[in-house]
């Protein structure tokens, strides 16, 4: 008896694991019914084990409770908190380079992105692709919203030097060979829907309607997107910066051009040419703006710069639980 369970133990210590990664903050509303929906998918994979890690980043409300009730009864719950809020970047990143998992998939806490796919994820994932992405072809949130984010990243493939997935936001399926690639890396703020690209695995996307979010409000706000938006831009791109020579030489080339006009304008009309001050203030207040962008820019890339070279760690974390 002792024998046949000790190869029952042995049978399943050998069967290929499966991480699901959750990154939540003030997900009360949420997590359970994503621990429940991703439980009962994962029960019908039973040629494979699995766990759950659910990352908080510090939530004020009764999400970090509320996990660790799940874990208390549930040994395949692997949960983390942080010891404060580290951002949307770092710690949904830091909450994958934990994984052990055969396959890692990342979901997110507002059942924005279907626990069903799973399964779709792991069948690619068998066919030998190492990434397995989830690309939103239609979405319930605002049109206005989807149509301004299905622009950026055509903008941002356009920039960049690498091919960027289109409407990809890091739900999808990674082989453990591109998630220690990116433990490699050491990255202190990355874009980790461009380091997916940049890595080069073999990948294949998979078309998903995006429910609208049922429970609780999105943790995103202007300058979260924004962050994420500039971030995608510094990380794969230095087009934004040869733009400031190209507008420095156009610029300069044009004002040099319409001095010279003026000048022979007014030596022809002297006493009837009147140029006034409103094009000098117009065309003052025009190149300030101009200059403005661009400083802007600059610092973008200086930020970021100052980012990698103070090497702070991902996330500090609180706590442990079940790992």
């Amino acid at each position: 008896m002792i024998k046949i369970y000790l190869n029952l133990i042995q049978l399943i210590e050998s069967m290929p694991l499966i991480s699901i990664v959750t990154a939540c903050f003030n997900e009360e509303e949420n997590v359970r019914e994503v621990y429940e929906q991703v439980k009962a998918v994962c029960s019908t994979l039973h040629a494979y084990q699995y766990e759950h890690i659910f990352i908080d980043n510090a939530s004020t409300d009764n999400t970090a409770a509320i996990l660790k009730e799940i874990a208390a009864a549930d040994a395949n719950i692997k949960v983390i908190i942080n010891n404060r809020n580290f951002g949307h970047i770092r710690s949904p990143c830091h909450g994958l380079l934990q994984a052990q998992g055969d396959a890692v998939i990342s979901i997110v806490a507002d059942l924005q992105d279907p626990p069903t796919m799973i399964i779709d994820f792991i069948k690619q994932w068998e066919a030998g692709y190492k990434v397995v992405a989830g690309v939103k072809a239609a979405s319930d949130e605002s049109k206005i919203f989807f149509a301004v984010r299905k622009f950026y990243y055509s903008l941002l493939n356009k920039f960049s030097n690498i091919q960027i997935i289109k409407n990809f936001t890091g739900f999808g399926l990674y082989d453990k060979q591109v998630i220690e690639s990116l433990r490699n890396i050491d990255d202190a703020y990355p874009y980790f829907r461009g380091l997916i690209s940049e890595l080069g695995y073999k990948a294949t996307t998979i078309e998903y309607h995006q429910p609208q979010r049922t429970r609780g409000f999105s943790k995103n706000n202007l300058y979260s997107l924004y962050d994420m938006a500039m971030l995608g831009i510094t990380s794969h791109s230095k087009v934004p910066l040869r733009l400031a020579i190209f507008f420095g030489f156009i610029i300069g080339t044009s004002s040099f051009a319409i001095s010279i006009f003026y000048l022979i304008y007014k030596l022809i009309l002297w006493h009837s040419f009147d140029l006034g001050t409103a094009p000098l203030i117009i065309g003052i207040f025009f190149l300030a703006s101009i200059q403005l962008f661009f400083i802007g820019i600059v610092g973008e890339y200086v930020g970021a710069i100052h980012t990698q070279v103070m090497k702070r760690p991902l996330v500090v974390e609180k706590e442990r639980i079940n790992f």
